[in-house]
């Protein structure tokens, strides 16, 4: 039997143990890597479980169930760890608000609609949100059931190009074409997780991560309108350590799309998803006041998106350190009404408007690649916006047409240049410093229209510093 000098010295160590943030290590592919932050409100014995429906909900979908859930909400002892769990049923909401500790249970066969009027939300515009989470830790949703946003019912005129949307600008209560409510949002909190939930019909971006520090998003589907402009998947804004893995993403707009406004944007893993979308499937800006860095996207499935991977750098933000690997893609054509031309890769920084800064894009790295495009890769940095050091290693790209809308352009927006007439190319390259092409196969597919006009477009006095190591082009013979 250990003496009780030595118990005590075992169970100092066990406590230190236990204290040590959990991290999960997977295989490094750039020297700065992402380590996963796998945070949460961790389920335990002694965690509280509050019914919504002991607190008057009725779930019918016809009568307002607000007070109700937060009364549910207000009767956790936060910060404790306290699940507010929504039994099958239709519960009809505006606006709620977590509290620390707080975990949404949402189960199977429940679901959680938002209100469509004004008055179900906030008087400001920024704090539009079905569910809301403001300055708060340790708190989640999951569950099994569905958020639904009710987004067809903020459309105005529907649109098979693109539906036009209801905006409540006219009421005054904010500005712009975009015054609709979010789906969810967390801002300025830490330790979050929104796991195993399905995100529906959002009117306007569907997650929002505001200034958070280690967040999980995990097993979730986001399903938006086709149609619909701006019903982005997940909005990554200014937050650090986040981890997002085993997302099916199918909306119009931007799926994942990082974003700084207001500070940095550090330490983001996305991984084991798939995505479509009318715009482009993962997107860095195009708010991009400040740096972005040290970011790992792996593992990736995009399926007929307009737009694969892209960077669109416009307010003097730097990006570094990002890598793209094990990415299999298809890329087309849609309207031009949205950004995009069917581009595999993306990558452009210049300043959205004369008073704009110019940022600058390095070290980025594109590992394991495959994509069937309509367009090629357009890599366009700026006079004084460079982008340097970049690579290509293992790289498929075959290109053929199988839509009816024309090409021939490239695409700058928003601000730069817009959309200026263009043949097209295996890759166009501008104002580059820098790029590694290693084990780079190209093919394409004429079908004797005169589309292609070259593997590779570039002017000397803007491309430096390019290496070239295996890289095969040729025409694709469908025989």
């Amino acid at each position: 039997m250990p003496s009780p000098s030595l118990a005590l010295l075992q169970l100092l160590v066990t406590v230190i143990l236990l204290s040590i943030p959990f991290t999960q290590s997977r295989p490094s592919t750039s020297p700065t890597t992402p380590i996963p932050f796998l945070p949460t409100a961790a389920v335990t014995d002694g965690d509280d479980y509050f019914s919504v429906t002991d607190f008057g909900a009725v779930g019918d979908g016809r009568h307002y169930d607000t007070a109700h859930i937060q009364s549910a909400i207000d009767a956790c002892p936060s910060p404790a760890t306290c699940h507010v769990v929504f039994p099958p049923g239709r519960y009809l909401t505006a606006t709620i608000h977590l509290r620390s500790g707080v975990v949404l249970v949402v189960g199977e066969g429940a679901v959680l609609f938002g209100g469509t009027r004004l008055e179900d939300y906030p008087a400001e515009s920024s704090r539009w949100y079905v569910v809301l989470a403001e300055q708060v830790d340790n708190v989640g949703i999951k569950g099994g059931g569905e958020i639904n946003g009710q987004g067809l019912e903020f459309v105005e005129r529907f649109d098979e190009r693109k539906n036009v949307m209801v905006s409540w600008n006219r009421t005054g209560a904010c500005y712009g074409d975009e015054c609709r409510p979010r789906l969810v949002g967390f801002i300025r909190c830490r330790n979050v997780t929104v796991s195993h939930i399905h995100l529906i019909q959002p009117a306007y971006w569907c997650l929002h991560i505001v200034e958070c520090d280690n967040t999980l998003v995990d097993d979730i589907s986001i399903l938006g309108d086709f149609n619909t402009p701006n019903n982005d998947g997940i909005d990554i804004q200014d937050s650090n350590n986040t981890f997002i893995s085993r997302c099916k993403i199918d909306t119009g707009d931007d799926a994942i799309c990082p974003k700084t406004y207001n500070g940095p944007l550090y330490n983001l893993t996305v991984t084991d998803c798939w995505i479509r979308t009318k715009s482009c499937a993962i997107k860095l800006g195009s708010a991009s006041w400040f740096d972005f860095k040290g970011l790992l996207f792996d593992n990736i499935t995009i399926f007929e998106s307009h737009r694969g991977l892209g960077l669109q750098i416009r307010d003097g933000g730097n990006v570094s350190h990002v890598t793209f690997s094990n990415i299999n893609m298809s890329t087309r054509y849609y309207d031009q009404s949205w950004w995009g031309r069917a581009e595999p890769i993306y990558v452009t920084t210049c300043p959205r408007d004369a008073d704009s800064k110019v940022g600058s894009i390095s070290n980025l790295r594109f590992i394991n690649i495959s994509a069937v495009s309509e367009n090629g890769v357009f890599l366009s940095g700026s006079e004084h916006g460079l982008i340097s050091n970049l690579k290509l290693s293992n790289v498929r790209l075959l290109y053929r047409r199988w839509t009816n809308y024309a090409g021939g352009s490239v695409d700058y927006r928003p601000g730069c240049s817009g959309l200026v007439n263009h043949s097209m190319a295996g890759v166009i390259m501008e104002y580059i410093d820098g790029f590694e092409i290693e084990d780079v196969k190209m093919r394409w597919l004429n079908r004797g229209s005169g589309e292609w006009d070259n593997p590779l477009d570039f002017h000397s006095s803007t491309v430096n510093n390019i290496s070239f190591l295996n890289f095969y082009s040729r025409l694709y013979d469908t025989q």
